[in-house]
């Protein structure tokens, strides 16, 4: 059943707890159990929103950062990592398995000065940071799984002669 919860509320986690309950078939209370139960367990993590911010009046910038790093004894990535999301601008971060750079890291900012000034000033200022390379995101299609620009329907009327 957790499976099954967790295939339905990570496309839709507005869900109505019922609606939930009656699409498994499963007793309402026992869906809440096992939610609260995942949520406990850190396997349900958080609820978010997903935004198409190119659709509001608010300028957001994002970026994405390949971070190359050497990593500290005894402590591995993982320390290195927990310095770089403690950062308000970081919306991700991400060990990658192989190429040229260790983390993946996403952040936003107001303006791509804002931008550069926390890659400057806080990323790339970190002891085992040894080089970073910067990828602006100028428009996002999917994310998520959620396709964000759809095409606007043809409106013109098929004439046949």
């Amino acid at each position: 059943m957790r499976e099954k919860i967790l295939a339905v509320i990570e496309k839709n986690s507005r869900i109505d707890l019922a609606q939930l309950a009656a699409l498994l078939g499963e007793e309402e209370a026992a869906v809440a159990n096992a939610i609260a139960d995942m949520e406990k367990e850190n396997i349900i993590c958080g609820y978010h929103t997903m935004i198409n911010w190119e659709n509001t009046s608010d300028e957001k910038v994002v970026a994405l950062i390949e971070v190359k790093v050497t990593p500290q004894r005894g402590v591995g990535y993982d320390k290195i990592a927990e310095r770089i999301y403690h950062h308000s601008e970081v919306s991700s971060v991400y060990l990658m398995s192989s190429g040229t750079y260790d983390f993946t890291v996403i952040i936003e900012g107001k303006t791509l000065r804002e931008v550069a000034q926390f890659v400057n000033e806080e990323l790339a200022t970190i002891n085992s940071v040894v080089s970073t390379s910067t990828h602006f995101i100028l428009k996002k299609y999917k994310e998520h799984g959620t396709v964000m620009c759809e095409k606007p329907e043809d409106e013109r009327m098929l004439i046949s002669l």
